[in-house]
């Protein structure tokens, strides 16, 4: 029971998160104020699963799982998986973002957003924004991250550089995340772009990445890849039965998220379609051309509900962006 009882750390992050979660509710009670109770209700919702994201961040980097994954690289790989997949798809899905503007003092929110979406200063931003929400940008900044990453000159570099390990490694590995979900789960203010067929492809490509990363790590090798995990005083696990349970970890996670993720992309297919065979068709490129155009139109004018929300991109200006 010590592995799990022992060596949990209080550092800042703990403070910043705690700090956050107020400035969240400080915006929802402001937003509650002006906005109909079902909205009120929505966003209520919304921010358990924010603070949920918040909590797993705060297993990933305070709990024993952190310690432990200095010595054992299949602890790093779970702590790994909490950052990119667990943690983001939640803050996503709680869609935080407009109750942390509102929070601002005064009209302070209002002016900010309206500075970010139209003011001339924030072009570069709003350029450099744009450009990281593309659909397939995202997706290929996502696999980018993972890969290099799993490297071994780049994740021992981080290993033995705590800097690199924390606001490189894990701050990258979190914002990729960010990035990759809110091309899959609604999260007003953005919209979704990414066409239905091209979400089915994206998680497709995305899980046989991780599968080849796995296969590449126990399969393809005879020994340890990462030298910083060779000798470690204390360990008695060897380090190439630690890496294949790692990337046991790595292959059996992929198929975790990525088939609840595409169960729900087929499922807005069936419902846009009417029929199972037609969503296999066009998802396998059998259908007819008219057919798979229809598909890569029919998403982003899909109804907003929980099941086919709008298409992310960055809100546009205008007084309607932010809905109240």
């Amino acid at each position: 029971m010590n592995y799990f009882t022992d060596h949990w750390s209080v550092d800042p992050f703990l403070i910043v998160a705690l700090v956050v979660a107020g400035w969240h509710e400080t915006g929802l009670w402001r937003l509650a104020r002006r906005s109909r109770p079902d909205r009120t209700r929505e966003r209520r919702l919304r921010s358990l699963l924010f603070y949920a994201g918040l909590v797993v961040l705060l297993l990933a980097v305070e709990s024993p799982i952190d310690y432990w994954a200095d010595d054992y690289f299949f602890v790093h790989m779970i702590q790994h998986l909490l950052l990119m997949f667990a943690a983001p798809s939640l803050i996503v899905a709680g869609a935080p973002w407009q109750p942390l503007l509102d929070a601002l003092p005064g009209r302070s929110g209002r002016s900010v957003t309206r500075g970010v979406l139209a003011g001339g200063w924030s072009r570069p931003l709003r350029a450099l924004g744009g450009l990281v929400l593309r659909p397939w940008v995202s997706v290929g900044i996502f696999n980018a991250v993972m890969i290099i990453w799993h490297l071994p000159g780049p994740f021992d570099l981080a290993e033995r550089n705590a800097a690199v390990h924390i606001w490189l490694m894990h701050g990258s590995f979190f914002g990729a995340g960010v990035l990759f979900w809110l091309q899959f789960i609604p999260s007003s203010p953005f919209r979704r772009r990414m066409p239905l067929l091209s979400q089915a492809g994206a998680l497709l490509v995305t899980n046989f990445i991780m599968i080849g990363l796995a296969m590449g790590l126990s399969i393809f090798v005879s020994g340890s890849v990462y030298p910083v995990y060779d000798h470690i005083p204390g360990v008695t696990l060897p380090p190439f039965a630690d890496q294949q349970i790692g990337a046991a970890i790595l292959w059996v996670c992929g198929d975790f998220w990525a088939v609840p993720s595409m169960i729900a992309v087929v499922r807005q297919l069936v419902a846009l379609d009417g029929s199972v065979s037609g969503a296999l068709d066009a998802m396998l490129n059998r259908g007819s051309a008219g057919a798979s155009r229809g598909w890569a139109r029919s998403a982003p004018v899909a109804r907003p509900s929980s099941a086919q929300a709008q298409p992310p991109s960055l809100p546009e200006a205008g007084p309607g962006t932010w809905r109240r």
